[in-house]
């Protein structure tokens, strides 16, 4: 594309679009489904269940966010930062790369009890090392 002799600007735009429509599919099939989720758990008559489920719910909508959000800003830094550097286009493709595998047990286990009181517990800790110097 560096070797074209005319405007590129058009495959800048199909590629963009191309992207768009694949994430903005996939976002409005996700709100739909989670539109269901929500009015079904909604009408669970357990407070208990019902807060259970939506716990549930949010630490899937965090690794779908985990996912789309690096995914648009690398789509956007290869269409349009031409004039950034090289290492910015390489940042990106390794959280890219990186942040959603890396972060997905994360989101997933923080919801376990023991292993939030056991990180509570560490912080704890830190801070009262903190305090001794």
């Amino acid at each position: 594309m560096k070797l074209a002799c005319s405007s590129i600007i058009v495959n800048h735009i199909y590629g963009l679009f191309v992207v768009a429509c694949t994430v903005g599919i996939d976002s409005l099939l996700i709100f739909l489904s989670y539109t269901l989720i929500l009015r079904t758990v909604l009408s669970i008559a357990s407070r208990l269940e019902r807060l259970r489920a939506l716990n549930t719910c949010v630490s899937h909508m965090c690794a779908v966010l985990l996912f789309y959000i690096p995914m648009i800003g690398l789509s956007l830094v290869h269409r349009f930062g031409e004039h950034l550097p090289h290492m910015v286009h390489l940042l990106m493709s390794y959280v890219y790369l990186l942040v959603p595998p890396l972060m997905n047990p994360i989101v997933y286990s923080i919801k376990t009890k023991q292993i939030r009181q056991r990180i509570a517990k560490k912080f704890e800790f830190i801070k009262s090392l903190r305090c001794f110097q």
